[in-house]
Formats: structure tokens, C-alpha cells, sequence
């Protein structure tokens, strides 16, 4: 079977990314009919990451990809388990997963503005690994790099600073340290592009993963930072006999379809300064589109003039991304094609 390219698989995650952006923001937004008050991060994310761990190990099982995993066999039966390496991976994935969720959340805090801080942080870290690993960054990663870095400070540079909540500090430091342990991990093992390592990286990874994320969501739950504790008894118990479950529900699949395609350009062959702004870029879009939307259905606030700039910044990064590399030999500086 042929691959898709990879333009495809970053828009079809563009599009799974979507109505993800929008109920999460919808539920933590708009009022909640018993409580007369949106839910917040703490009261929506239990459930979700709850469904789609469930969601993600259906899939993992029906899809027939844990054959493409370390196991071990238990009782006549081969059961799946990470390697030392992908358990690592598995920690960082588990703090991306529950701060992603959570950083559309915050009161006052743009899904615009606080995804171009996170998605900052991850495009300087990306080149970093690729020197650190010896990979050849080539010039339109860095280019690219430079676009979504001149986005960020268009963006900083409107909004007057970051004066952000302490949880979305936290949630910014939690996401960064999370990629940075993914990227090492994912360039040293399994960076090749083929099918079976894609699998076998995904199922490895997820396994622990997924649970990891929603014990560590508890956690920070149970600390009380951003004066949040009281809200876990409903986040992971109330929300089940609510009718709130459904578009939460939604939101567990959608992160499950997300993480599928997320893995799959992450662990193309090429550069981590070539695949990372081009996932990131993405969700970003994604989040600006998703936001545009809701502020002309829903009547939510629009994005700032200055948000509006640095998305259109990282659309032209995105094109950059997919001509560069297909431009003729002749085009294309020499030095740029060393590998």
C-alpha cells in the first residue's frame, strides 16, 4: 500500500485537531446548565484522557499494531510492554498529554496566544535535538524555525508580556519538558519513517503513557495549585451520569485520532527542524481556525489582530515546509543538500 505524503497526514491531523479546539473550549466556556458556570480544565480532562486511554487501546488492539511491539508472553498470551527507552518517551508523553488538553482552559488566556508559547518553546528545542543527534538540519527547517519565532514575538509583542496564571506557567514548563524527553527519545530509537517502526513506537509509548497522564492530572489535582482541588471529585467521578459526557467523549476520540497522526510525522525520517514546525504548525492553525469559529458562531472573543498575523506566518511555514524540499536540484543550495 502506498503512503500517504505527508502534507495529507498533517491536514487530516489539522481537521482531527479541529472540533477538538472548539468543545474543549465551548465546555470551558460557556456556562453548565446545573452549575451555572463553564467547567473548568480539572473537571473536563479527567474523562476525556479517561476515554480516549480507552479509545487508544481499542485501537491498538483491533488495528492489530501491538504485533509490531516488545512483549512478553503471560499465560500463553503475548502481552505488549515498552522498552526502557519508550517508557521514557512514555513519561514525556504523559505530560504532554494532559497540559495540551489543559492549556485551552485558562480564563482570560487566548487558545491562540497560549499555544504559540508552548509550540515556541518546542521549535527551539526540535533543532537542538537534531545537532545533539548529528542529523543535518537543512535550510528550510531553519527558515522555518525563524518564521515561527517572528510569529511568537509578534504575538508577545501585542499582547504586552506574558501575565499568565501560575497553572499556565506550570503547564507551559510541564509540556516543554515533555517534548524535549519525546523528541531525544523518538530521534535515538525509532526516527526512520517505516510502517513497523511507527507502530511499534506508538504502542510502546502509549501504553504507559495514557494511564500515566490521567494518575498525573490526579495529582496535580490533589496538590490544590491554581486553587483547582475541589474540582477532581467532579472531573473524574460527577461528569459520567452528565450529559456534558458526550461532547467529552468526543473530545477522547479526537485525541486519540490526533496522537495516530501526530506520531506519524513526528517519526518521519527527516529532520526533527522539519517535522516539528510542521505538526506544530498545524495545532496551531488549527487552534487560530477553531477559535475564528467559535467567536463567529458562539459569539467568543476573536483573536487578536496580531494572532490573526502569526497564524497566517505559520500557514506560509507550512508551504515552505512542503515546496522546499520538492524544489530541483539546481534551486536548492548545495550546502543544503549534505546529509
Amino acid at each position: 500500500m502506498k503512503r500517504l505524503p505527508i502534507e495529507v497526514i498533517v491536514l487530516l491531523y489539522l481537521l482531527a485537531y479541529l472540533p477538538n479546539v472548539i468543545l474543549t473550549k465551548l465546555i470551558t466556556s460557556l456556562p453548565h446548565g446545573s452549575l451555572g458556570r463553564p467547567l473548568t480544565g480539572l473537571e473536563t480532562l479527567p474523562a476525556s484522557l479517561i476515554i480516549s486511554l480507552v479509545t487508544t487501546y481499542a485501537f491498538i488492539w483491533l488495528s492489530g499494531w501491538h504485533r509490531d511491539a516488545n512483549g512478553v508472553t503471560v499465560a500463553g498470551r503475548r502481552i505488549p510492554v515498552p522498552t526502557r527507552y519508550t517508557l521514557m518517551s512514555g513519561v514525556g508523553t504523559a505530560l504532554v498529554l494532559f497540559t495540551v488538553p489543559l492549556s485551552f482552559t485558562f480564563v482570560g488566556v487566548s487558545i491562540p496566544f497560549i499555544q504559540l508559547l508552548m509550540r515556541g518553546d518546542i521549535l527551539i528545542i526540535a533543532p537542538l535535538v537534531d545537532i545533539i543527534f548529528g542529523r543535518k538540519v537543512r535550510w528550510w527547517s531553519w527558515t522555518a524555525l525563524a518564521m515561527v519565532a517572528a510569529a511568537l514575538a509578534i504575538t508577545l509583542t501585542a499582547r504586552g508580556g506574558l501575565d499568565l496564571p501560575p497553572l499556565a506557567i506550570l503547564t507551559i514548563v510541564l509540556y516543554t519538558i515533555g517534548y524535549f524527553v519525546r523528541l531525544a527519545v523518538m530521534t535515538k530509537v525509532s526516527k526512520t519513517g517505516e510502517p513497523d517502526s511507527v507502530r511499534h513506537y506508538f504502542v510502546e509509548e502509549k501504553l504507559f503513557a495514557l494511564p500515566l497522564s490521567v494518575a498525573a492530572l490526579a495529582a496535580l489535582s490533589a496538590t490544590g495549585f491554581g486553587s483547582q482541588a475541589g474540582e477532581l471529585s467532579r472531573g473524574f467521578l460527577g461528569v459520567w451520569s452528565d450529559p456534558v459526557i458526550v461532547p467529552l467523549a468526543l473530545i477522547g476520540i479526537t485525541l486519540t485520532i490526533i496522537s495516530i497522526f501526530a506520531i506519524i510525522i513526528l517519526l518521519d525520517a527527516r529532520e526533527n527542524a522539519y517535522c516539528v514546525p510542521l505538526e506544530r504548525a498545524a495545532s496551531l492553525v488549527a487552534g487560530i481556525g477553531g477559535s475564528v469559529l467559535l467567536a463567529w458562531i458562539w459569539k467568543l472573543p476573536m483573536p487578536r489582530p496580531a494572532e490573526l498575523v502569526g497564524a497566517a506566518i505559520l500557514i506560509a511555514a507550512i508551504v515552505l515546509l512542503s515546496v522546499a524540499p520538492r524544489l530541483p536540484r539546481r534551486v536548492v543550495p548545495a550546502r543544503a543538500e549534505a546529509n
